[in-house]
């Protein structure tokens, strides 16, 4: 079974769409919507207190979790929900999550859920292996590493198989 899909080109957006899915957890990739990919470690605590800040609104949301391949880590990461000073929901970083192939960290997470990302070859594909919806985060920036830009002249070519509703055909950038 293919599995929902949608596009985000920002933060507002995927915010919105969780709202509509009452999405119980958010896996968010890191690059770029959390931190870019060249960015530093300022950066990366700003866009993980960013997101988390965005996220307070939706009351569905359990659980957050940060996932990356790369080996980059925030400063810190929040704490249990429930503390003072802490996030009410469940914060969960994974650095060399090792996507779309392992699953096990996100098997205990609550349904429905989402994964926040800008590659199906990695993120949507992950989506679909957890039976949680995708949503594409595609900024239309100018400036992408190549690693990346050949993944996503890939990834359209895997959506339509991968997933369903009018966007996941592939359209041209």
């Amino acid at each position: 079974m293919r599995a929902a899909f949608t596009r985000a080109a920002v933060l507002d957006d995927v915010v919105c769409r969780a709202g509509e899915l009452s999405a119980r957890t958010m896996i968010f990739d890191v690059e770029p919507l959390v931190a870019y990919w060249n960015g530093g470690q300022e950066a990366l605590d700003e866009g993980v207190t960013r997101v988390l800040s965005e996220v307070a609104v939706l009351p569905a949301v359990e659980v957050v979790c940060f996932a990356t391949n790369s080996v980059r880590r925030p400063s810190a990461v929040p704490g249990e929900p429930g503390v003072p000073g802490e996030p009410r929901v469940r914060v969960v970083y994974l650095a060399s999550a090792g996507k779309p192939l392992r699953t096990a960290p996100y098997l205990g997470f609550p349904r429905p859920g989402m994964v926040i990302g800008d590659q199906v070859a990695t993120d949507g594909i992950l989506a679909r292996r957890l039976g949680y919806a995708f949503v594409l985060f595609d900024p239309r920036l100018r400036t992408v590493p190549l690693g990346p830009r050949l993944m996503d002249a890939g990834g359209r070519l895997l959506r339509p198989l991968l997933f369903t509703g009018p966007e996941a055909a592939s359209r041209p950038r």
